[in-house]
């Protein structure tokens, strides 16, 4: 997993929070806790899949371009993650005259993909609008 799925479930939650629901990135980077260029790159990624739009000039910034009830994480993990269960290095030598050591890694490769798929679809049943309502419990 990594930090971007975070950021992304975070500035989207952020926006729908807001009562016009648009923010500049420098304004999400500042909820967020990171820079600005990172909240650009995320939200690129984001408005590639159609979550969220952007408005040009003063006062623009990121709007969600769906209802929050609309909008679930698994989209998001797919717009920014999907495929990071899977770490960069897996052991095992197809070179080695071995049946484990030749093989670890196909069969893990289909493991961590098989885990992937199961946790996008978990992650489809939550929405944008639960976690900020899970978050409202705490005021």
């Amino acid at each position: 997993m990594n930090s971007e799925f975070t950021i992304a479930v975070h500035s989207l939650v952020f926006l729908a929070y807001l009562p016009d629901h648009m923010a500049s990135s420098q304004v999400i980077a500042n909820n967020v806790a990171t820079n600005p260029a990172r909240i650009r790159k995320i939200m690129s990624c984001l408005r590639k899949n159609e979550l969220i739009q952007t408005k040009e000039g003063i006062g623009g910034g990121y709007i969600l371009k769906k209802d929050p009830n609309e909008i679930t994480l698994g989209q998001i993990y797919r717009s920014v993650s999907c495929g990071t269960i899977k770490p960069n290095w897996c052991s095992g030598d197809p070179e080695v005259n071995c049946v484990i050591a030749s093989n670890i890694s196909i069969v893990m490769d289909d493991v961590f993909e098989d885990a992937d798929q199961y946790f996008s679809m978990y992650l489809d049943q939550i929405s944008i609008a639960s976690i900020l309502n899970k978050i409202k419990q705490f005021q």
